[in-house]
């Protein structure tokens, strides 16, 4: 048939046949371009997104409800897949272990108020370190000490549950080496970095000062002289602002 498709036949030659021909170029034309649509649909980051590796999340959480929302947003995404739920550090722990896991989302207070996804968290870290295990943290706790623990133990991210809707692409972002921390925390880290020049003892003559105390204040609270308190203040005002005169 692809023979008389294409032959140089008129219609009057193929006679009766000729308007059953007649059609036959449309379909081919139709199909060559349905092939050319799959193709390119293929090979766009939305076709490859169907064949891509899925993102392999573990979810440490010990509330039901959390455990239930967050497992159901994440299974609506077609790259990722919720591949364990723990709801204790040793559960968590052993699934990290056992488990093929790319992102951990973990929830600091796994027993009641003991911050034991802190020591989770650490824990998987450590273990986990030949595998880059990218761990998220997942709370409704905002302290300043415990955001600043969790970077320290290991942490890529820590986010609060009242931006649970950020989850997805935290994920994402975290997976793929570009994880910039969540305005939940970044101001927080930026303002710890920038007080990292400072020696233990200008931290604190520095969160005093900052709370509106005075230098006579500061020197009766710390039992340190006037004199040693605005050394200690030129001290902090050269490392924290080194191009400001006066």
């Amino acid at each position: 048939m692809e023979d008389e498709l294409f032959s140089p036949h008129t219609d009057a030659e193929r006679g009766e046949k000729s308007s059953s021909y007649r059609v036959m170029p449309i379909f081919a034309i139709l199909h060559s371009k349905l092939w050319c649509f799959r193709f390119h649909r293929n090979n766009t980051a939305e076709g490859q997104g169907a064949y891509m590796n899925r993102i392999r999340v573990m979810l440490v959480e010990d509330d039901s409800f959390w455990q239930q929302n967050i497992s159901s947003d994440l299974a609506e995404e077609s790259d990722i897949e919720v591949v364990a739920v723990a709801g204790t550090k040793e559960e968590a722990v052993e699934a990290a272990l056992e488990t093929e896991i790319d992102v951990v989302l973990m929830d600091i207070n796994l027993t009641e108020n003991n911050l034991d996804g802190l020591e989770a968290a650490h824990e998987i870290a450590t273990l986990m370190t030949h595998r880059n295990v990218k761990i998220i943290m997942l709370t409704s706790l905002s302290d300043k000490d415990i955001i600043i623990k969790s970077f320290q133990l290991g942490a890529m991210n820590y986010i609060t549950k009242q931006s649970y809707k950020d989850i997805v692409r935290a994920v994402r972002e975290a997976y793929a080496n570009r994880s910039s921390i969540h305005a939940d925390a970044a101001s927080i880290m930026r303002n710890e970095v920038q007080l990292m020049p400072l020696t233990s003892m200008e931290r604190e003559v520095f969160e005093l000062r900052k709370q509106g105390l005075s230098k006579q204040q500061i020197s009766e609270k710390l039992y340190k002289s006037t004199n040693t308190i605005k050394s200690q203040l030129k001290s902090i005002k050269n490392k924290l602002y080194p191009f400001k005169n006066g």
